[in-house]
């Protein structure tokens, strides 16, 4: 794995195939054959794209006798969820504050209509 394993996952998951091979294995493991099956791409670039998930640590293949078989390391895809989150809660939060802002000024802006709210909740 690289030095900055956030950025070597986020750097995996760009490309479209390689997502869409994570996609295959979160059902479970397959051999490179199955993974490469919808692809209309030849074997040794599924290869390179495997490379690139296992370098950053998204997957693991094993050998069993002249198969390697891949399966899905979520781990990685935690720690990436983990800090997509952190920054999913701060724009949250920054539109929840916009909206009370807004609200604020339309009532600035429409007295009457405070009025009538309060009126019709008596």
């Amino acid at each position: 794995m690289s030095a900055d394993p956030l950025s070597a996952v986020f750097a995996a998951l760009a490309d479209p195939t390689r997502r869409a091979i994570l996609w295959k294995l979160s059902s479970g493991e397959c051999s490179v054959n199955e993974l490469a099956e919808p692809f209309e791409i030849t074997l040794p670039a599924v290869s390179k794209h495997l490379k690139v998930l296992e370098k950053a640590g998204l997957i693991r293949r094993g050998r069993e006798a002249q198969s390697r078989p891949c399966r899905l390391e979520p781990a990685p895809l935690k720690s990436a969820a983990e800090w997509i989150e952190h920054y999913h809660r701060f724009w949250e939060e920054s539109f929840d504050r916009l909206d009370a802002y807004l609200k604020d000024l339309q009532n600035q802006k429409n007295p009457r209509k405070k009025e009538k709210k309060n009126a019709s909740k008596r």
